[in-house]
């Protein structure tokens, strides 16, 4: 029996996803261990978030090219990138932030972007608002051409900030 094909899509690319922030959580969690340790290393029991202003709804999105016509494993792959890099570069600079997320959800949507420069549009603007954000450029060893901007990832970041630059765009 073979699956309707909107659903193949959204399995490989909760699989990508899921797969790509485990990885980043592993890479990331000597940081977290380190920043929440005293003098002497050991955990001082206290919450990531004790020390936190962050509040609301946060989420991440991924605005993917359509025009690249690329494969659901694809974009899957491109997607786990993007939300391994959005999650290092946000860690570095805002932990707070990603830990709020991660204790909110973690809310993930995936949305198209009809070609290039849309996706740099709405990353112009996702910057103007402050959020973090991320493109992934292709290794080329695949289906799409060398250095080819695949995937936009923005936030995780407030929900009306994200929704101000992507809320236009169509869900994938």
């Amino acid at each position: 029996m073979e699956w309707p094909k909107s659903l193949q899509l959204t399995a490989a690319l909760t699989t990508g996803v899921g797969f790509g922030l485990f990885l980043g959580f592993l890479l990331s969690s000597r940081r977290r261990v380190s920043a929440l340790s005293g003098p002497s290393g050991h955990t001082s029991g206290k919450s990531f978030l004790s020390h936190s202003r962050v509040s609301g709804e946060h989420k991440m999105v991924f605005v993917v090219r359509n025009d690249l016509k690329m494969g659901k494993g694809k974009i899957a792959a491109q997607c786990s990138h993007a939300a391994i890099g959005a999650y290092k570069q946000l860690m570095s600079t805002q932990p707070e932030v990603v830990s709020h997320w991660e204790n909110t959800g973690c809310t993930k949507v995936v949305v198209k972007a009809p070609d290039e420069q849309t996706l740099l549009d709405v990353r112009q603007h996702a910057r103007e608002l402050g959020l973090n954000t991320h493109v992934v450029r292709d290794a080329g060893r695949t289906q799409i051409a060398p250095g080819s901007k695949t995937v936009l990832c923005i936030g995780p970041g407030p929900v009306e900030k994200v929704d101000t630059t992507t809320g236009h765009l169509k869900l994938l």
